[in-house]
């Protein structure tokens, strides 16, 4: 039987999270960047959750049943609909800095930029306008979900 320090130890733990941060979560972080769609259903962000799960519990060699948070919380990752709502305010952050494409930022209308609505002034807000929409599906579209995460922000965080 071979004995290893604590260091090597440490280094094999660390190069096996960076081999499941490159493998498993890169691929993670490209689908739900590609599904960044605030209000989908929970069915939906499921089964991205258990992949993020799993690959936590490979890092910490859990099982199934521990409780995953503070490991998420060590490993500094959010859980999949907190990770759709960060992209979507960093995305929304790069339009509201005019450092996006103009398609995306034509998909959004600030408040200021908009014409006067029933004579009162708007004044200096620094909200963008929610489209009014006729069904539960088009509140999936980038044009209602990004206003409205940002318009969720504090203050002091936009």
């Amino acid at each position: 039987m071979i004995i290893g320090c604590n260091a090597c130890l440490c280094n094999v733990k660390s190069a096996f999270a960076r081999l499941v941060l490159a493998m498993i979560m890169s691929h993670l972080d490209y689908c739900n960047s590609a599904l960044a769609q605030a209000g989908l259903p929970q069915s939906t962000l499921e089964p991205l959750q258990k992949v993020q799960s799993c690959a936590a519990c490979l890092i910490f060699n859990l099982r199934h049943h521990n409780h995953i948070s503070p490991c998420l919380i060590k490993l500094h990752w959010l859980p999949v609909r907190a990770q759709v709502q960060y992209k979507l305010c960093t995305l929304m952050h790069s339009v509201h800095n005019n450092r996006c494409p103009t398609y995306i930022s034509d998909a959004v209308q600030f408040i200021k930029t908009a014409s006067m609505r029933g004579g009162i002034h708007l004044g200096e807000s620094k909200d963008y306008i929610l489209l009014q929409l006729r069904t539960k599906f088009t509140e999936r579209a980038f044009s209602y979900v990004g206003p409205a995460a940002w318009n969720r922000l504090p203050e002091s965080i936009r």
